[in-house]
């Protein structure tokens, strides 16, 4: 449910202008959500996440992405559900040149389907 709204946020390029690609591979691995553009690569963690087997996975990975030049964030499936516009702003945040609109999605037409 949380990946199916997170890509609401991201498709279209509705955050930034910025293009992001769902489940896309990447050498070994596949994330959550991609911007080529940016090499950001966007994770949602949910509950397994906490588990000590699965933090260690999650490490490996994410340093192994670091090390191709890719920045990882990861983000709680929770915020995904409970602040929207909260996750809209951290990712615009995370561009070169955060357009003043980021964050919004009271505009009609989006097409955010929530």
């Amino acid at each position: 449910m949380a990946e199916r709204r997170a890509w609401y946020l991201l498709r279209n390029r509705h955050v930034g202008g910025l293009k992001f690609r769902r489940q896309q591979p990447i050498d070994r691995y596949t994330v959550d959500f991609y911007c080529p553009e940016l090499r950001l690569a966007l994770e949602l963690d949910g509950g397994v996440h906490s588990q000590p087997s699965q933090l260690k996975r999650d490490k490996a990975k994410d340093e192994y992405l670091r090390a191709l030049g890719i920045r990882v964030v990861r983000i709680p499936n929770g915020l995904v559900m409970e602040d929207p516009e909260g996750v809209i702003r951290k990712i615009a945040g995370l561009t070169p040149h955060p357009p003043a609109t980021a964050g919004t999605l009271s505009r009609k037409g989006r097409g955010l389907g929530f």
